[in-house]
């Protein structure tokens, strides 16, 4: 593989699972990821989602760090409208200073949620608004100077903790690219504005303290198996478990009432959203990977392993591992 490959993992609480066990796969992965030489991992806030417990990402991240010796783990992202930048600030300013060199924090805008869950998070709905003062201000305490005069962060201050715009259209783009931080495009579920998209980051870019040349990371699903028919039940098992997420109200619907709703039109967005999808056995993967990799002119691809189980996403990532010859530790 001529990329670096890392991974985001969704802490996928699966049918039957307890979000412990959810915490123990994850734990499980990092480790894996580790000894085959993976670059990060990374963790996404989800709010109110039954399915997804890395909700509190900066305490995950911790978890994980402490049962991992050198791995980079990050945030994929802090969704910041959510929070108080000097909250950030301090969270993964302590988690910098506990497990030096090896944290990463990814930032978004969008809620991770939907309009109640915004609401119970106290979240100002025109708080997305602010996100380039937000970016500008978490970085001050981070790296300094501070941008609020007597506010500092401690632990944070000094820590350097390297900052990453995610996003899935052309404003993280542009953010990305004028303030000279890495940019991390969210692909795996929104695919439409990738190309341009990162054309745009790489034409504005400019040079900061962080970063000289810019660097894209582009997210893709992997489905790596044994068999070609194994990865593509995991496929369609992965498909039916988004019905039930995004249209289930809460209720579980069956395969076959699953696969109805996934014929519709309105089906059709679950499909639509998977476009970036690597799916069988490791050499198809990996063709399909080096050829993502092009399409998306990316330095670094992330991939979210989707497999249905915590056994069988584990057999991806070190199929995936194999296949792209990552060095062991």
């Amino acid at each position: 593989m001529t990329l670096p490959l890392s991974i985001l993992d969704l802490a996928t609480i699966g049918k039957g699972q307890t979000a412990a066990e959810s915490f123990a796969g994850s734990v499980a992965m990092a480790q894996s990821a580790e000894k085959l030489g993976y670059r990060r991992v990374w963790y996404a806030e989800h709010h109110n989602m039954s399915s997804i417990a890395s909700s509190a990402t900066s305490v995950l991240i911790a978890h994980v760090a402490a049962q991992t010796e050198s791995i980079r783990l990050g945030a994929g992202g802090v969704m910041l409208p959510n929070h108080s930048p000097l909250t950030i600030a301090e969270q993964f300013g302590t988690l910098e200073t506990l497990h030096p060199d090896r944290i990463d924090l990814g930032l978004g805008r969008a809620p991770g949620s939907d309009q109640n869950t915004m609401r119970a998070l106290r979240r100002d709905p025109m708080s997305a608004d602010s996100f380039p003062q937000d970016v500008l201000e978490l970085q001050g305490y981070l790296t300094g100077p501070t941008r609020i005069q007597g506010v500092e962060a401690t632990p944070g201050k000094g820590t350097n903790v390297p900052l990453y715009i995610l996003g899935s259209s052309l404003f993280g783009a542009r953010l990305a690219a004028q303030l000279g931080l890495p940019y991390a495009f969210a692909s795996h579920f929104a695919p439409n504005a990738l190309q341009d998209a990162v054309a745009l980051y790489r034409r504005e870019f400019k040079p900061s303290a962080q970063l000289e040349a810019p660097h894209v990371i582009a997210g893709v699903n992997v489905i790596a198996a044994d068999s070609a028919s194994e990865a593509q039940a995991m496929m369609q098992a992965t498909k039916r478990a988004r019905v039930s997420l995004f249209f289930g109200g809460g209720r579980e619907f069956t395969d076959d009432e699953a696969d109805m709703i996934l014929d519709s039109p309105q089906g059709q967005h679950v499909s639509q959203m998977m476009t970036y999808s690597a799916v069988g056995t490791p050499d198809v993967v990996m063709d399909y990977l080096e050829e993502f990799g092009r399409h998306a002119n990316a330095d670094e691809l992330i991939v979210a392993h989707q497999s249905t189980g915590t056994d069988a996403r584990l057999r991806s990532v070190e199929l995936l591992a194999q296949a792209a010859g990552l060095v062991r530790v």
